[in-house]
């Protein structure tokens, strides 16, 4: 069968045909209502005859205009063969009721035996099996936030306020999705405490209302409140975990401060443990620390979802000092921020906007370098302070929590610890880089040190292969190293052999330029190799015969050829600016400022101390630029082996750059001292000029010197690695 579209912003996405009364009826009606036609299609009085008298006659007029209006609405929205049935009518009522007797899939059905088939018990379905559906104009009204015509509808029908929409949800629903209040809490006063807890297909009218507004939440339970343990069957939420899930904090207080605690312990479903795991990922580490006091057994519970808090909890690195990147200077505020006497954390909540106002309000004290409340609060906005300090309460709660759970741990036997994904969690927390975790696990339960994955890696395997540094370096603080950097993995994979293997994708893009990445993994594999090759020197051979030597260039050769092309044209066009450098240093020195002196044959200006900064900063120019030139000549003239990326080849890089923006830097000062030589009595030339002429060595900075900085730090710095980790186990 054909079916005739119509455009998108027309009355109906589908003509009227045989086989699409139901939605089609539904769609004009809406229609109709929302232009105050509706009347003249349901109306059972004689239409208004037209009389000498002129307010009869404008009667008549008005509802002439409104009928065609109707009856054009409705011609528009039928199908060719629809449209042949009316084409001679000329009353919308009549048009409206010939469709519905010879298209309805079925005959009508009395209005009382549809409100008492929409109501049964045993068939709560059959309003949307219902063919020709009278209450529609009521739940048009519903939707329009037209309580008067609500209100009139039901004063007619009672048993509307039961009624189910096409979507199987009743006004109640209708009102809440569209964030009516006021029908809300008029309907919510109409309807029996049974009547909040019809569904729609999957949610109660409270369930919508939890992602809203708390004004409608508030008014339905208090009506109910067996709503509150009411799962939706899409994704098995409760509506407190519903308003979690949307982030709605001041609903899930409210829901929370109502609901029993028995609805929360693992023994009664995973919402309890849901409600955890929300609160976590939104830092409200208030409510996830009260319900943990009271049912430590939610620590190991499973979630809605098939997880864990303590699982959850190991997927938020921001929550942990070791998971945040903080600035040199953040750090330093960081460090100087002491919170003292902190509160009870069922007393204080972290999450907070404006936190000095929160902190009074809590009766909690701080100190920023010693000074008590530290500076004004616009200048600690300023600072960023404020957000520091906020970020420190956070780790501290969280800190708080895990050694909480530590303390649960302890009472478990290893089963319980499996099913509640406790070691599961540890190598979560390994791809996290949450070091905080792994030591305060590993110092419960020391057999943690032993635990493999799926994969037969321990967490030091696992830290290798998601390239976390921080978390590889606890091994230095690890008695039994030297036997656990022995192991190898199900495939014969030792350390070694996983160090070869490429980084995730994520890890590297966080690293600038191919060459960097190369030089990244090489530190890797060599670092590595310090702790787990034997004197012998004898390469272990994984079960595919491949030393971790053979294994490192195979996955590195596309990321080796990437950095070598990385080098070469960084270098290509330094080269030529550094070329253009030389030509133009090189003529200036012969072409002195203001000419020689004819009798003498020396400089006019030799003489003036301007005259030797032109030249000084002439020569240096010259000879840095030259510098440079070489040393870029180097790096396309290199070899390319995978060790020069460790040290040789960022050398050259970093000493080619640093000449080359002396080179410019002096350039500019030899232009601007000419200048000022040959106009000196007119600075207001000579000051505009020099202004502009910083403004090449400016851009030069902002665009390079971040590179160069980080090559340096990256080949010369303190490294990624720290061995002077203290004994921790």
């Amino acid at each position: 069968m054909v079916k005739t579209v119509v455009p998108a912003d027309a009355i109906v996405v589908e003509v009227l045909n045989k086989d699409n009364y139901e939605h089609w009826s539904a769609l004009v009606t809406n229609y109709l209502v929302a232009q105050d036609l509706w009347e003249v299609v349901e109306a059972t009085a004689e239409p208004p005859k037209p009389e000498q008298e002129a307010e009869a006659d404008d009667q008549f007029k008005a509802w002439r205009k409104k009928n065609a209006t109707a009856l054009h609405t409705i011609q528009v929205s039928c199908g060719p063969d629809a449209f042949s049935m009316i084409k001679e009518i000329s009353s919308a009522k009549i048009a409206w009721d010939t469709l519905a007797k010879k298209l309805m899939p079925q005959p009508s059905l009395l209005i009382n035996s549809f409100v008492q088939s929409a109501n049964s018990s045993s068939n709560p379905d059959a309003a949307i099996a219902a063919k020709h559906d009278p209450y529609q104009p009521f739940f048009a009204a519903v939707k329009l936030g037209d309580w008067r015509k609500a209100k009139e509808f039901l004063t007619r029908d009672p048993n509307a306020i039961r009624a189910r929409y096409s979507t199987g949800g009743t006004a109640l629903h209708i009102a809440t999705t569209f964030g009516h209040e006021h029908i809300v809490e008029e309907l919510v006063q109409l309807m029996t405490p049974e009547d909040l807890e019809m569904q729609d297909v999957t949610w109660t009218a409270l369930h919508l209302a939890a992602r809203l507004n708390l004004k409608m939440v508030e008014c339905m339970v208090t009506k109910n409140r067996k709503l509150l343990g009411i799962v939706e069957e899409s994704h098995g939420l409760t509506p407190i975990l519903f308003a979690a899930k949307n982030d709605l904090w001041a609903i899930v207080r409210y829901l929370y401060s109502l609901t029993p605690i028995e609805d929360l312990k693992p023994e009664n479903g995973p919402y309890g443990a849901g409600l955890v795991c929300f609160c976590f990922y939104a830092k409200q580490f208030d409510i996830a620390w009260e319900l943990l006091q009271r049912c430590p057994r939610l620590v190991i519970a499973k979630s809605p979802w098939g997880g864990s808090p303590i699982f959850d909890l190991a997927d938020i690195p921001s929550a942990f000092p070791s998971g945040t990147r903080l600035k040199f200077w953040e750090k330093w505020i960081y460090d100087g921020i002491h919170i003292q006497h902190p509160p009870a954390m069922h007393d204080v909540h972290v999450n907070v906007e404006n936190l000095e106002e929160k902190l009074g309000n809590q009766n909690i004290s701080f100190s920023v370098f010693g000074f008590t409340q530290g500076p004004s609060s616009s200048l600690c906005k300023l600072l960023g302070i404020n957000r520091i300090c906020e970020m420190k309460l956070i780790h501290a709660r969280s800190l708080d929590i895990l050694d909480y759970m530590g303390e649960v741990l302890k009472h478990l036997d290893t089963q319980e610890m499996v099913d509640g994904l406790v070691y599961a969690a540890i190598f979560r927390a390994v791809r996290s880089g949450i070091i905080e975790f792994i030591i305060r696990l590993c110092k419960v339960d020391p057999d943690i040190l032993w635990q493999i994955n799926s994969m037969g890696r321990n967490i030091f395997h696992y830290s290798i292969e998601c390239r976390q540094e921080k978390v590889y370096s606890l091994i230095y603080g690890v008695g039994q190293r030297n036997l656990i950097a022995t192991f190898a993995d199900a495939s014969g994979n030792d350390m070694l052999h996983l160090a070869g293997m490429l980084s995730p994708t994520e890890k590297l893009d966080r690293i600038s330029g191919a060459a960097l990445q190369m030089q990244r993994e090489r530190q890797w594999f060599k670092e590595v190799k310090s702790l787990v090759v034997l004197p012998s020197g004898v390469g272990a051979f994984n079960k595919q015969g491949m030393r971790p030597h053979e294994l490192f260039t195979q996955n590195h050769n596309k990321l080796k050829e990437e950095g070598e092309k990385w080098m070469k044209d960084t270098a290509t066009s330094c080269t030529v600016v550094g070329a253009l450098t030389i030509t133009i240093m090189f003529a200036a020195a012969f072409t002195v400022p203001g000419g020689n002196n004819g009798g003498t044959g020396f400089p006019l200006f030799l003489d003036e101390k301007m005259f030797m900064v032109f030249i000084v900063s002439d020569a240096i120019s010259l000879f840095s630029s030259t510098t440079s030139v070489l040393m870029f000549l180097g790096i396309l003239t290199s070899r390319y082996a995978e060790d020069d990326f460790l040290k040789s080849l960022p050398t050259k890089m970093i000493i080619g750059l640093s000449t080359l923006l002396i080179s410019i830097a002096s350039m500019m000062v030899a232009f601007c001292s000419a200048l000022f030589l040959m106009l000196h009595e007119r600075l207001w030339i000579v000051i505009p000029i020099i202004f502009l002429a910083s403004v090449p060595v400016t851009l030069f900075i902002w665009m390079q010197f971040p590179l160069l900085v980080e090559i340096f730090i990256s080949t010369y710095g303190g490294g990624i690695f720290d061995k002077k980790v203290r004994r921790w186990i």
